[in-house]
């Protein structure tokens, strides 16, 4: 949803036996719908421009969608197309650091001829 588009008109239908939310900014999109094969159509005109988001919490929220099957739809709808968002780190923890060995350091044994051993 990385858009700025607005829509008047928003709702469900199903078509071969899948509910979906749908936007439009002409309630005359019924007509559309119905042509295509969708069946139990329930637009709503939202008497202003809204993000499809912004249009889903709207609806949800109307009389006409009230029941079990719109109120499943439209939360599916809101659950799947809100942004993620990644949960900061903790403040003061730290990762594991890796433990790091210095290289081995050999030590060249010179004999000494005077040595008394």
């Amino acid at each position: 949803m990385a858009t700025d588009k607005t829509f008047s008109v928003a709702g469900i239908s199903k078509l071969d036996g899948e509910y979906k939310v749908r936007f439009a900014n002409d309630i005359m999109r019924i007509k559309v719908l119905a042509k295509s094969g969708h069946e139990d159509i329930r637009l709503a005109d939202l008497e202003g421009s809204f993000t499809k988001m912004e249009a889903a919490k709207m609806i949800q929220a109307l009389e006409d969608f009230s029941d079990a099957i719109a109120q499943s739809t439209i939360t599916e709808y809101i659950a799947e197309n809100t942004p993620k968002t990644s949960k900061p780190a903790a403040k003061g923890v730290m990762k594991p650091a890796k433990a790091v060995k210095a290289p081995a350091k050999t030590a060249k044994v010179l004999e000494d001829e005077d040595a008394p051993f």
